[in-house]
């Protein structure tokens, strides 16, 4: 028997180190060794072929156990999480979660658990998404622009520098191929600068 510890974060910004913490505290407490670790940096929205949990399903043998810190460590969508228990089911595996409390086993208790689970963390994203998705509407309901402040962006440019005349210029007629030449920069540089400027 062998088990092992999955950790997985969905970019470099997040740490490990707390999953790993939990994990090794967990071990403790249940006075079991670790024998092997499996950690990535990698969304979930990968397939599971292109992630190290795809390998490691694939190397799991009867007996084995594969702990993680929460069972949405595992995959985004219901459908995933249910596949790869599934996998461990008929490995005849056991996956342990941590802050479910939870221990899958071959039997239809813990098949209703892992449906209900998982499904909890899809409808948890699903929320999580419609939220963000209403602040932003907000945001452009009250007339702000998305994105970085554009002056955070152009503060070193030097088209930023000659708004008004840039602004003059156009009024004026002149060409924003010429507007380039006057300013000592590329065409397309110019065509950015009044498109985020809102002049076209």
């Amino acid at each position: 028997m062998t088990i092992y510890a999955y950790i997985r974060v969905s970019s470099n910004i997040q740490m490990l180190e707390h999953q790993e913490f939990e994990i090794k505290k967990f071990a403790k407490a249940q006075n079991i060794k670790i024998d092997k670790w499996v950690e990535e940096k990698i969304s979930s929205r990968k397939p599971l072929n292109k992630r190290k949990l795809g390998e490691l399903l694939y190397k799991l043998k009867e007996g084995d156990i594969l702990i993680t810190s929460e069972i949405s460590r595992l995959g985004r969508s219901l459908l995933e999480v249910m596949h790869i228990l599934e996998t461990c089911l008929n490995k005849n595996c056991q996956v342990w979660t941590i802050k479910e409390n939870y221990r899958l086993g071959n039997d239809i208790q813990s098949k209703v658990m892992a449906f209900a689970f998982g499904i909890s963390a899809e409808i948890e994203r699903q929320l999580i998404s419609e939220r963000t998705k209403a602040a932003l509407e907000n945001v452009k309901a009250s007339g702000k622009k998305l994105g970085r402040p554009f002056s955070a962006q152009s503060k070193k440019l030097k088209l930023s520098k000659n708004t008004k005349r840039i602004r003059d210029l156009l009024d004026r007629g002149v060409s924003k191929y010429k507007i380039s030449r006057i300013m000592d920069v590329q065409p397309v540089t110019v065509n950015r600068f009044i498109h985020r400027m809102g002049w076209e």
